[in-house]
């Protein structure tokens, strides 16, 4: 749970602009879901929606609101295809259909902004991405 609330401290630190990136994110993932729950796509967004929050709180937990913390997106991967897949049955001119769409725009967007950062944190950048945290609990650098 302390991971939990440290990762979600970290959104609420970030700048103005990636707070209304993360807010997006959230929005399609995780809030307009819960408009379209007779479709499975719904169901298969929220729950690796919040896969992915399980994730990035571990990750914050161990390694901080660093850089790594994207990775808990990796489950967007197969759920792009996934949806991606439903698109030529689905019109664009629907509400389900402007969201499927939406989704998949947001999460590939993120995803590539997800992988660079994994790069730079590999490549040693692995200092907080925002200031004014506790230190991780269960840190690499904590058990040095």
């Amino acid at each position: 749970m302390r991971s939990f609330i440290r990762f979600n401290r970290g959104l609420l630190s970030q700048p103005p602009h990636l707070q209304l990136w993360v807010g997006m994110l959230i929005g399609a993932n995780l809030i307009a879901p819960f408009f379209f729950l007779g479709h499975p796509e719904s169901w298969v967004t929220l729950g690796v929606g919040i896969f992915g929050m399980a994730l990035m709180s571990g990750l914050t937990g161990r390694f901080g609101f660093s850089r790594i913390v994207g990775i808990g997106h990796v489950a967007w991967l197969p759920l792009i295809v996934f949806l991606a897949s439903s698109l030529s049955e689905v019109p664009v001119t629907t509400s389900f259909g402007l969201w499927l769409r939406t989704v998949i725009v947001l999460d590939a967007i993120s995803l590539v902004f997800d992988a660079v950062d994994a790069v730079r944190f590999m490549r040693g950048d692995r200092a907080e991405t925002v200031s004014g945290l506790e230190p991780p609990l269960h840190s690499v650098e904590s058990r040095a």
